[in-house]
Order: C-alpha cells, then sequence, then structure tokens
C-alpha cells in the first residue's frame, strides 16, 4: 500500500465507542497504517453478549468480539471460525458467537477483562490495543424527560422515551464506582486524535464517558477530540435530532463543550433505499445544523461519507479514515 512520506509516524488514534459502526472505522484505520487504541463500552446487555453475561459474571462480549476482529492480522478463516454464530435451533448454543465464549472463558481464567482481552490481543495479531472501558460489568441506567428511570441498555432503547441523561453503574452493587484502568487513561492523554462514534449516542459512546476518569481525560486531553456523527436518527435515542443536537448531549453529560471537529454526511440517502425492517431502529436522516455546530465552536467536516449496501446505511468507513488521519497530522493547542 502507498502511503504519504508524512506517514514516517504513526499517528495515535483513540477510538470510543461500541456497535457495529466502530469496527467500520478501526478496519480502515487498521489499513492506513495509524497507532489505534480502541476503547469498548461494556455495558451492552443484549443478544449472545447478555445471555453470556445472566450466566457468567463477566463484560458482555460482543463488541470487544467485533473490534478483535476489525484489528487482527489472522487468516480470514480463522476469523470466520471465531466470529461463527451457532444456528437458533441449536437448544444448547443457539445465537452465541464462538468469539463471545472464547472471550467469556478466557475473562474467568484471566479474573477479568482486561487481561484477557489483553492475552487474546496478542493470540490474534492485534495491530494496537483493544481496552474493555472497565474491567467490571457496568449496567447502563437512563433518566427520562417524563420523570422516570430505566436500567439496562435493551430496556431504555425499547422504552421509546425522550432520554434526558444516562450513567453507568457496577452490575455488582458491592464494587466501586466504575473506573478505566491506567492505560486506558494513558492512551487518552497521548492521542493524537480521540474519535467518539460512529455509534448510539447514549447506548454506545455515552457508556464509555459516564466512566468518570474516562470522561475526566477526554476533557483534559490536548489530542483534537472528533465526534463522527451517526448518518440516520435512531428510534428511542435521537428522534428529532440534529447533528449539533448531538453535540449538546455529549457537552451536557460531561459538564461542558469538549467536542473540536464534528464529521458529517451530506450525501442524501436515495428515498425507499433503506430496509426498515432489517434495521428497524434507524429512522430519518440526521438533520444539519451547521450554525448550531459552529456556535458551540467546532470545526465541521461535511462530505459524502455514505456508503450503501445489504439495503442498510452505513459510514465510509476509508474516506471518514482518511480525514480522522488530516486531522492527526495537524497541530493542535
Amino acid at each position: 500500500m502507498t502511503r504519504s512520506p508524512r506517514n514516517y509516524r504513526r499517528p495515535k488514534m483513540v477510538v470510543i465507542g461500541g456497535g457495529t459502526g466502530l469496527p467500520v472505522i478501526l478496519r480502515s484505520l487498521h489499513k492506513q497504517n495509524a497507532d489505534i487504541t480502541a476503547i469498548v463500552t461494556v455495558a451492552d446487555d443484549g443478544g449472545s453478549s447478555g445471555a453470556i453475561r445472566n450466566y457468567v459474571n463477566v463484560v458482555p462480549p460482543g463488541d470487544i468480539r467485533n473490534v478483535l476482529v476489525a484489528l487482527s492480522n489472522l487468516p480470514q478463516l480463522y476469523l470466520d471460525i471465531f466470529q461463527y454464530r451457532f444456528n437458533s435451533d441449536d437448544s444448547f448454543l443457539g445465537g452465541h458467537a464462538i468469539g463471545n465464549l472464547i472471550i467469556a472463558a478466557l475473562s474467568e481464567m484471566r479474573s477479568g477483562i482486561f487481561d484477557a482481552v489483553q492475552e487474546l490481543s496478542s493470540m490474534m495479531r492485534i495491530d494496537g490495543h483493544v481496552y474493555p472501558a472497565s474491567d467490571d460489568p457496568l449496567v447502563l441506567n437512563a433518566h427520562f424527560s417524563d420523570g422516570t428511570e430505566i436500567a439496562g441498555e435493551a430496556e431504555i432503547t425499547a422504552a421509546g422515551k425522550s432520554i434526558d441523561r444516562v450513567w453507568v453503574t457496577p452490575a455488582d452493587p458491592t464494587h466501586a464506582e466504575p473506573q478505566a484502568v491506567q492505560a486506558v487513561i494513558a492512551a487518552i492523554m497521548d492521542a493524537d486524535t480521540v474519535v467518539l462514534g460512529p455509534g448510539s449516542l447514549f447506548t454506545s459512546i455515552l457508556p464509555n464517558l459516564m466512566i468518570s476518569n474516562v470522561g475526566q481525560a477526554v476533557r483534559q486531553t490536548k489530542a483534537d477530540v472528533t465526534y463522527v456523527c451517526n448518518i440516520m436518527t435512531q428510534k428511542g435515542e435521537t428522534e428529532h435530532f440534529t447533528d449539533a443536537d448531538h453535540v449538546r448531549v455529549l457537552a451536557h453529560h460531561l459538564g461542558g463543550q469538549f467536542v473540536n471537529t464534528v464529521l458529517v454526511n451530506t450525501e442524501p440517502v436515495p428515498p425507499d433505499y433503506l430496509d426498515h425492517q432489517k434495521y428497524d431502529e434507524y429512522l430519518v436522516q440526521v438533520e444539519h445544523d451547521f450554525k448550531g455546530l459552529r456556535g458551540l465552536g467546532c470545526r465541521v467536516i461535511s462530505d459524502n461519507f455514505l456508503s450503501l449496501h445489504d439495503r442498510g446505511v452505513f459510514h465510509d468507513g476509508d474516506k471518514v479514515a482518511q480525514e480522522l488521519l488530516n486531522l492527526a497530522f495537524q497541530p493542535h493547542d
């Protein structure tokens, strides 16, 4: 692969989030030879991850599994095996991904998810670092605009209410306030660029930032903090949101505006393209409020970042990665 002469130094990129959007960006940054640290949410309670968490007291492994695959240099066959999900008609293993079971086993063997993921990273020849945001399972909590509160990621999105704020608590109530290990904080403070998203605002990005020392590090780092805004609004989370509304919510949760740059897709999604049955959480495209973003002190990078396939709407990882690399090489205050 041809790289420009400026890339004699690998830019240090910290990407924070979870969900399906995160691996897309990580794969593209990996191809571009960035020095990547992925900080992954541990508050997921749905699907195979949730079922494993209910039976085994470990951090839900699904997002971590997908990130490991995105950064692995193993042959594709090995990655396909790691990602394989058993058929749903198997009464014992139905719906479980092999990688989730391996992560759960290593977590028990090493008495914690953080050390387990570091060992698995070595086994999978990871180029970079994959850090769970916390070594303990966390529960996501939400306070809604009607005054009610709910615990649990799946329950929050299913409530269909306007979310006012979210926070995390230990799954084990006897544990202390959630904290990230020092390696997570050091990576954020030493980064050239800290990337938030793409991903669900309230259930993939904010659960990481609500860990107090992670949120504090993101506010204090000298790195450019870039928010990759979602292309579509999300049912039960960001209905009727503009891109500026996303940034306001982030600032509200961390007690002040800290996002330096926002990447915004300006390419329209073709009418009737999105399969709303398959992607039932997506509603309409996020509306633009460039004046609002500039009023928040954000630099706005807008372009066609759209990738359409499988009747779904996604970010073009290569285009986003190139913009992130450009930012990493720019001087910061």
